[in-house]
């Protein structure tokens, strides 16, 4: 690793290059986030959203090699979407930890103003610029973490993020994968960094929270940078986006020959580098750009083709091809050598200026517009199930001790279902309930006889990080299905990415590879928690489609507001019990 780093009050990057073996990832990215301005990173799952956000970091990624510049403000903190918390640690040990450097910068405050203000024994004007200074420094460092207001900004950060109600003694461990991952939020944002870099943020955030970070952010004094599948949160706080799509260094050709884009000029639209684009609009602007982008691509490409088409079978004539198509009188004769010298000259002349075009054009051709990953839909081969009376799952007085309370619930073969709730209010207790994965305290859950049932989690785990994809598809359907139904075909999970260990795949590929192992062999119930969380937004609505399609029922827990937007099913809304349970209406 040949990175180096230096302190600014800007965030700048400066020719990063990360490769895993022979696999780039980032090649010669340069940019540059000022304080106030609030950069979102896009592209693909593997793109190397959550690499450069490590990199930034300093953090060191085992395998890579990785080189470049970075400047970046002393204390810079990261949110992880894997989180680094110890099971056993408690939450208040947690809280006061994130703000540690923060009562340490409190404690200089008070030793420079005690040195400012205490006698010297041999008092020199040099000795007094020198408190000065260093209470000025202090001072300032003191005023960008606000030392003076921590524990009401804990209590703040607790609450707006859903947490109000969380035990102070409760370990790490007790708490939910949702409730983990906003509580490392809160811990960040306690810790007042100067700069912040952030992992997908708005994963298991209700609209409450999502709306009270989205504020947070846009007061945010210095450089924020953030990798998000949430457009309408990219909409609301993104001040400039980056597009880490490897597939757009064709397009960024274009944009460093002139063509730019449609919206390029005064909006500082697109800077092309070898890999990365930023762009200055909005998120919801930057689709219809990059749709115009891709569709010049396509034209300039097709154009190109068909001119080295041409110009191949230019060059590939002879002068026999040039004939004058009659026989030569007699008084042509004393012109014929004439003649045939300068035709040979003629059609040498043009095949050679054919040969340097074609050469020309051969080597800066711009290469074709990839395919975009796409989710091919449900295999074919299932069907629906009838259950009796109709019903496949029926859900009676069920109670889970203080998550979840429902009097009733019933899916028919081709229910179409979205919970909805804020957070805590049991929609993944509930999926687990109907999956078999946890059991009621009371009430029961009536399953049809050769009932399948999956469940798309929102936290993947895989017990094997060195297993490939391909391995652990086979193991999981069996080689004679794998064969049946390819998991490449299932457009989930990218060629180069079959072979390499789980271990080393991106979350949101860790992810698509869990879709992929429920989806091969469809169950007649298809149980969805969160699943647009860590899915670029292409994908998520691919699979959106899809399931409106899909052969059996399906139920969905989701946030997305996007997602819930377009539902089209029945709704199910979990609330609040009163007594501090929690009930479904």
């Amino acid at each position: 690793m040949s990175v180096t780093h230096s302190h600014s009050s800007h965030l700048r990057v400066e020719g990063l290059s990360v490769a895993f073996g022979d696999r780039r990832v980032l090649s010669d990215l340069d940019l540059t986030v000022a304080p106030g301005r609030r950069l979102g990173l896009i592209g693909e799952n593997g793109a190397g959203k959550s690499t450069l956000l490590r990199v930034i970091a300093g953090g060191v990624l085992p395998g890579s090699v990785v080189h470049g510049r970075i400047a970046r403000p002393p204390r810079t903190g990261l949110l992880f979407q894997e989180l680094p918390f110890d099971p056993a640690d408690h939450v208040d040990e947690v809280l006061e930890a994130s703000v540690a450097d923060v009562r340490a910068i409190e404690l200089e405050l008070d030793a420079a103003a005690s040195a400012l203000s205490a006698p010297e024994s041999e008092s020199t004007d040099a000795a007094a610029a020198r408190a000065a200074d260093r209470y000025a420094v202090a001072l300032e460092a003191a005023e960008r973490a606000d030392v003076w207001s921590v524990e009401r900004r804990r209590d703040e950060l607790l609450a707006g993020l859903g947490l109000a109600g969380l035990g102070r003694d409760r370990r790490i461990g007790e708490l939910s994968g949702g409730q983990r991952s906003r509580f490392a939020l809160a811990a960040l944002l306690l810790s007042s960094p100067d700069a912040l870099l952030l992992d997908e943020p708005t994963n298991h955030l209700d609209d409450d929270a999502a709306g009270f970070l989205e504020e947070r952010l846009r007061a945010w004094r210095g450089p924020v940078v953030f990798a998000s599948h949430d457009r309408a949160f990219l909409d609301r706080v993104a001040t400039g986006l980056l597009d880490l799509d490897p597939g757009r260094a064709g397009a960024a050709a274009l944009a460093r020959t002139g063509a730019a884009p449609a919206g390029a000029g005064s909006r500082e639209a697109v800077l092309a580098a070898s890999v990365g684009t930023v762009f200055g609009g909005s998120f919801s602007e930057y689709l219809a750009v990059r749709a115009e982008e891709r569709a010049r691509w396509a034209r300039q490409h097709d154009a190109e083709q068909s001119e080295l088409r041409r110009l191949r079978v230019v060059v590939a004539e002879r002068a026999r091809d040039v004939a004058h198509g009659r026989a030569a009188r007699d008084n042509d004769k004393f012109l014929k050598h004439f003649k045939r010298e300068n035709v040979e000259q003629a059609v040498s002349r043009r095949v050679r200026n054919a040969e340097l075009r074609l050469a020309e054009l051969e080597r800066t051709q711009v290469a074709r517009p990839p395919s975009p990953m796409a989710f091919a839909g449900i295999p074919s081969g299932s069907h629906a199930l009838e259950g009796d009376d109709g019903q496949l799952l029926q859900v009676s007085g069920v109670a889970v001790e203080g998550r979840l309370e429902l009097d009733a619930l019933q899916v028919g073969p081709l229910t179409r279902l979205l919970i909805t709730g804020a957070n805590g209010a049991g929609k993944s207790t509930l999926l687990a309930l109907l999956a078999g994965r946890l059991a009621p305290d009371r009430g029961t859950v009536r399953r049809r006889r050769g009932l399948r049932v999956g469940l798309l989690e929102q936290d993947v785990r895989f017990a094997d990080p060195d297993a490939t994809p391909r391995a652990l598809y086979e193991r999981a359907l069996g080689e004679r299905r794998a064969e049946r139904v390819p998991l490449a075909d299932l457009g989930l999970i990218g060629s180069r990415d079959l072979d390499r260990p789980v271990g080393r795949l991106s979350v949101g590929q860790q992810r698509r590879l869990a879709l992929a192992l429920v989806i091969a062999a469809p169950p007649h119930v298809f149980l969805l928690d969160e699943p647009t969380n860590h899915l670029s937004l292409a994908l998520a609505g691919e699979l959106e489609e899809a399931l409106g399609e899909y052969p059996g029922a399906v139920l969905v827990a989701s946030h997305d507001r996007w997602l819930r937007r377009r539902w089209e099913g029945e709704e199910l809304a979990l609330l609040p019990h009163p007594a501090g349970a929690l009930a479904a209406t």
